[in-house]
C-alpha cells in the first residue's frame, strides 16, 4: 500500500475553477487596493484636514500604545498584498480555502474603509460598530483557514495564515482601543473607577483572549502581535507604573502561554499526518490511502 499526501491547493484536492472564481480573484486585488489607497490618503491629503494618528492624540487613555507600533500596518498591508497575489494565481483559483474566505475578505476591506472615513469625519460612535464589523470578519477568515488546527505547507503558511494571523492580532488590540476611546468622547465617567485601573481591566481582557489563542493554537504571529503591541503600551505610558507593569505583565502572560500552545499544536498536527512545524509545500492537509 502506497499513501499518497495530497495538499489543500493541489489539483486533486480542488474543485474546477470557474468564472465566479476569477470574479473573486479580481475583486480581493481591488478591494484591498481600495484599502492601501484610502490608508494613504487618510493622512496624505489628510482626509477631512485630519490625519488619523492626531485625532487619535486626543482622547485622553491609556491603552495607546507608543507611535512606533502603529508601524506594524506596514508589515500587515505587505503580507496582505502578498496573500492578494497569492490568491489571484491560475493554481490557487479553485482552492477551497482561498474560496471561503474571499468574499469575507472582501466585506473586511469595506469595514477597514467605512472605519476611516468615521473616524476622520468624528462619527466616533460608528467607528466601533465599523471595527467590530471588521473584527468579526477577521475571525470568520482565522477560523476558517484553520490556522494552528491543520498543516499548512511554508507557502500556504506565509501568504495565507500568516497575513491573517497578525491582522486579526493588530485588529483585536485596536477594537479595544477603539472602545476605550469612544468611552472618553462621551465622557464616561467610569463608574468611580480610575482611567489607568479602567486600562488595567482591559489590558486583563486583552490578556484573556491572547493567551487563549495562544494555548489553544500556538500561533505565534497572533501573540507576537499582542506582545509588540503591549510593550508598546508600556513604552507610552511609563510615567503611570500601574499601567507600564500591567502591560509588560500582559505581554509576558500572552508570551508564556506559547509554552502551552506550540507543543500542543505540534503534537496535533503529527497525529494529522503533519510534522507540526511548518512543512514544505508537499505537506498535506488531506491524505489518502491506496493499495
Amino acid at each position: 500500500m502506497t499513501t499518497q499526501t495530497l495538499s489543500a491547493g493541489s489539483p486533486s484536492a480542488r474543485k474546477t475553477r470557474t468564472g465566479g472564481d476569477l470574479i473573486r480573484q479580481l475583486l480581493v486585488i481591488v478591494s484591498l487596493a481600495g484599502v492601501i489607497v484610502v490608508n494613504g490618503l487618510a493622512n496624505a491629503l489628510p482626509i477631512n484636514g485630519q490625519a488619523t494618528g492626531d485625532i487619535s492624540d486626543r482622547f485622553q487613555v491609556f491603552f495607546v500604545p507608543e507611535g512606533y507600533v502603529f508601524s506594524i500596518w506596514g508589515v500587515i498591508y505587505l503580507a496582505l498584498i502578498a496573500y492578494a497575489i497569492y490568491q489571484a494565481m491560475p493554481a490557487q483559483a479553485a482552492n477551497p480555502i482561498l474560496r471561503n474566505i474571499g468574499y469575507p475578505f472582501i466585506l473586511s476591506c469595506g469595514f477597514n474603509v467605512a472605519w476611516l472615513f468615521l473616524w476622520h469625519y468624528e462619527f466616533f460612535v460608528w467607528t466601533l460598530a465599523a471595527m467590530v464589523g471588521l473584527l468579526l470578519t477577521l475571525i470568520l477568515i482565522y477560523v476558517r483557514i484553520g490556522s494552528g488546527l491543520r498543516p499548512a505547507g511554508l507557502a500556504e503558511y506565509w501568504l495565507l495564515h500568516f497575513p491573517f494571523s497578525i491582522y486579526l492580532g493588530w485588529i483585536t488590540v485596536a477594537t479595544i482601543a477603539n472602545a476605550t476611546s469612544l468611552l472618553d468622547y462621551l465622557n464616561w465617567s467610569g463608574w468611580g473607577i480610575g482611567p489607568a485601573t479602567w486600562a488595567v481591566i482591559m489590558l486583563a481582557i486583552a490578556t484573556v483572549v491572547g493567551a487563549a489563542i495562544g494555548a489553544a493554537r500556538g500561533d505565534i504571529a497572533y501573540v507576537g502581535v499582542l506582545v509588540w503591541a503591549f510593550v508598546g503600551i508600556a513604552v507610552k505610558h511609563s510615567a503611570t507604573p500601574l499601567v507600564a507593569y500591567s502591560a509588560l505583565a500582559a505581554a509576558g502572560i500572552v508570551a508564556a502561554s506559547l509554552l502551552i500552545g506550540v507543543p500542543r499544536r505540534r503534537q496535533r498536527l503529527s497525529k494529522m499526518g503533519g510534522s507540526g512545524r511548518m512543512a514544505d509545500d508537499s505537506s498535506s492537509a488531506f491524505t489518502t490511502t491506496t493499495a
